[in-house]
This record gives C-alpha cells, structure tokens and sequence, in this order.
C-alpha cells in the first residue's frame, strides 16, 4: 500500500495521485507539483489515503512543497496572461483565416509553455499560426484540438434539468453512454431530447443505467433489413458484422454510418 493525495489541476477536471512525502496535506490545500508540463499548480482534494500499488500510475511523482502567497499570485498573474493571450491568438487565427475556433488558453505554472485549445470540424494545418505565436510569447507552444464534449466541459452551461451541466461541475472523466441507455430507462429516442448542449448523449442517461440492469443484459445485434433509430437519426440497416460488432446504418438522409450494436435501438413495429 501507498500513501498518496488526489490533487485537481482544474475544476471538475481528472484527479492524480501525488505523493505527500513529509507534508502533512489535508484537502483544499493549494500545492505545486512536478508534472510531465512542468511545474504545476493544484489543489489537493482527497486527503492523505493508503492505495493498492496496482491503481497507481507509474513513476508516482511527491509533491513539492505547498502553495505560498508568492505562488497564488502568480497564478493570478497568469490568469491575466491567458486572457490576453486569447485575444491575440484569436486575431492571428483571423489573419491566417483558419476554420478553427479557440476555446481556451491555459499557462503552465512556471510559465515554460502556453497551450491553446481549439476544435475544429477536420485536422487544421496551424503550423504557420505556432510560428506566429511563438514569437509573440518566446515559449512553447501547444495547439491541442479537442471535442465537442471537452468544449462543453471547458465553457459550461445550463442543462436541460437546469442545473449546471454535470461535465463542468463535478465529472471528472466522460464514461461511454449508448443509446440503449435511453431505451432501457422507457425516455423518448428522440435525439434532440437525450442530447446535451454539446450534441452528444447526455452524461445523466448514464447514472441509472445499472439499476436498470443494463449492465448485465447482452447486447443483441440489430437485425438486417430493420428500421432503427440512431442518434444521428432513424434508417436501415444494410450490414451487420459479429467480428467487430458494428452495424452499417443507411440513414434516411441518405449518409451511411458504421456504428457500434449498442447504439443501434430497433424500432418496434406500428
């Protein structure tokens, strides 16, 4: 056994497990710690606790010393830099006219690198927009592309509950969730009524699924030849493969997809 605290670096975001050495760290204590970025700040929220060698990650890495004033109001200043740095990297995106939309900008810590997020509908070539970048702020640079879900997680929202949206507040990581989801729990397959402001299934459909039994009953391959609902729509399914458990799907606007049996809902017969 080890003993380890689960430090946050974001709100609602992923927990890691540092090791406290000699500090005596209870939670919503502020720390600096050594990650793969750098230097880095974070607060411990799960408190000195003994974990089984096998859930820790390798090389578990011990925290450097808790967070000083000196420490908070570099982070403050840094909040500051990352807004700027928004604004700037919005007006070069502008002038290399690049389809792309900027979401968030974070610093690390020690200031060694700036990492901008942004999403797009296919791969972008930024190369050209780094360059500019980087001669602006004279550090590394990262541009990381990420989803429709990550977007939502970074921007937050109201849902449809609403309350405020689930990914942003407390969910640490997105668990896969399936159509099927919907179906077992008798909501409407409608896809506009299960689907969060990101687009995608909501997360909740998830929370009850098990009580549901869903996690206990086999999946059962859609049938060729059936109408069935999807959640890009309802169409008909042309193709089933047993090896790779997918259905090929001709939807009724006419796009094709390759989908997983679990998001495929067979629908009943009028």
């Amino acid at each position: 056994m080890q003993t380890v605290v689960g430090i946050r670096f974001k709100k609602a975001g992923k927990i890691y497990y540092f090791d406290p050495g000699p500090l005596a760290l209870a939670a919503g204590e502020n720390v600096i710690v050594e990650t793969a970025r750098g230097l880095e700040h974070g607060q411990v929220v799960i408190g000195p606790r003994q974990v089984a060698e096998e859930d820790i990650v390798a090389p578990l890495k011990t925290v450097q010393r808790r967070a000083s004033l000196l420490d908070m109001d570099k982070v403050k200043e840094n909040k500051v830099k990352e807004d700027e740095a928004f604004s700037i990297c919005e007006q070069k995106i502008k002038a290399h006219n690049l389809p792309m939309k900027l979401i968030d900008v974070e610093y690390t810590f020690d200031v060694n690198k700036i990492i901008f997020y942004f999403t797009a509908e296919g791969r972008i070539d930024f190369r050209e927009l780094v360059k500019d970048l980087a001669a602006v702020f004279r550090t590394r640079i990262e541009l990381r592309q990420i989803g429709v879900r990550d977007e939502a997680k970074m921007l937050g929202g109201i849902g449809c509950c609403g309350r405020s949206l689930c990914c942003s507040t407390f969910l640490g990581d997105f668990e896969p969730v399936s159509i099927r989801m919907a179906k077992e729990q008798n909501l409407s397959l409608n896809p506009t009524k299960i689907s969060g402001i990101c687009g995608r299934l909501m997360c909740c459909l998830k929370y009850e699924s098990d009580s549901y039994g869903g996690c206990c009953k086999k999946i059962v391959p859609p049938t060729a030849g059936r109408r069935v609902i999807t959640i890009d729509g309802e169409g008909k399914v042309i193709a089933v493969s047993n090896n790779k458990k997918t259905a090929t799907v001709l939807l009724d606007d006419g796009k094709t997809l390759i989908i997983p049996w679990e998001e495929v809902v067979e629908k009943e017969d009028e």
